[in-house]
């Protein structure tokens, strides 16, 4: 993440050349369609790296909407959900006035819901800025507006924010992490927020990130070269797992259906996906695999068997690229 951070204040410097963020719909108007042509489903051949039409937006964010069939994108820039499609049509999906930086994403597709971590990337830039962490929900077909939830408030004044990541359990409770506040967040099925647990001996420059949920009642969260387990129904007994050979610049996490963790390393000099295996339910954890990647990434969709990531292009304004990884 501080490498993510560094190349985050660089974005906002790009920003400035970007693009304007079309007009958002007032809040009364019916939402944009989805895209007409169909995206890439999971059973059809795709080439190894889709490159998007334009750049200058930013995807942080990436999710497969196995439903419908197609690649969601998040927008530093401009805040609006983008599908991708195979061919690389960038294709507006939801455009909402208070989306001003969509980070990490989420396809509830069992609540038919679009999750979207909401935040403001200009705090990466200005110190005195106190940015912002909300949870954005949406129809995952219509694109249609939810709720919006405001995270930061159940902290209070003082306190500086951006929601990064989030996940989602079986029951419809969803799970934000704040890399500024250091916080996750629980967010209930009626959109109740609490502060469900703060980290306060992370290591200098090290901030919150991706986060997953399992099924044994836990969520595994990640800070920059650590995982850490939480157990939903008792947070303070939280416990950092031992990895054998960890790997920094951890960002976005995703947990495969065998049980696999994978990590995308937002390194600029080893971008990379790095798999993770535990035989004793997360205590520790060994490295098993990895896949190199042609350009710093920040997370991955999962499409099928395989593993999308997205190349943001924080620094400048070439077309982001989304690439399957290949592990070794």
């Amino acid at each position: 993440m501080r490498q993510t951070t560094q190349f985050l204040a660089a974005a906002c410097t790009v920003l400035a050349g970007c693009s304007p963020e079309p007009e958002s719909p007032s809040a009364t108007s019916p939402p944009p369609a989805p895209s007409a042509a169909p995206a890439p489903q999971a059973s059809v051949a795709m080439p190894g790296n889709i490159t998007a039409e334009r750049g200058g937006f930013i995807p942080e964010g990436i999710e497969y909407d196995t439903d419908n069939g197609r690649f969601l994108t998040g927008s530093l820039a401009e805040g609006t959900i983008f599908v991708i499609e195979r061919d690389g049509r960038v294709v507006p999906f939801i455009r909402d006035a208070e989306l001003v930086s969509s980070v990490g994403i989420e396809a509830d597709e069992s609540h038919d819901r679009l999750l979207v971590a909401n935040s403001n990337s200009a705090v990466f830039n200005d110190q005195n800025a106190a940015g912002h962490a909300k949870l954005g929900v949406y129809d995952l077909k219509s694109g249609e507006r939810l709720a919006m939830v405001d995270l930061g408030s159940t902290i209070g004044a003082g306190a500086r924010h951006f929601a990064n990541d989030l996940t989602v359990d079986d029951t419809g409770n969803v799970y934000v992490t704040d890399s500024f506040a250091n916080a996750i967040y629980k967010v209930t099925p009626d959109y109740r927020a609490t502060v469900m647990q703060r980290f306060t001996d992370l290591p200098q420059g090290a901030l919150l990130n991706g986060i997953v949920y399992h099924s044994g009642g836990y969520l595994l969260a990640v800070a920059e070269e650590r995982i850490y387990k939480v157990p939903i129904a008792n947070p303070e007994g939280m416990t950092q797992v031992n990895v054998d050979d960890p790997v920094d610049g951890q960002d976005g996490i995703v947990l495969l259906a065998d049980g696999r963790l994978v990590a995308t390393s937002n390194s600029e000099t080893e971008p990379r996906l790095v798999e993770f295996r535990s035989e004793d339910n997360w205590a520790t954890a060994n490295r098993a695999a990895e896949a190199v990647l042609n350009g710093q990434a920040t997370t991955v969709a999962v499409v099928g068997d395989e593993l999308w990531a997205v190349h943001p292009h924080f620094a400048d304004a070439e077309p982001p690229t989304i690439q399957r990884g290949v592990f070794r």
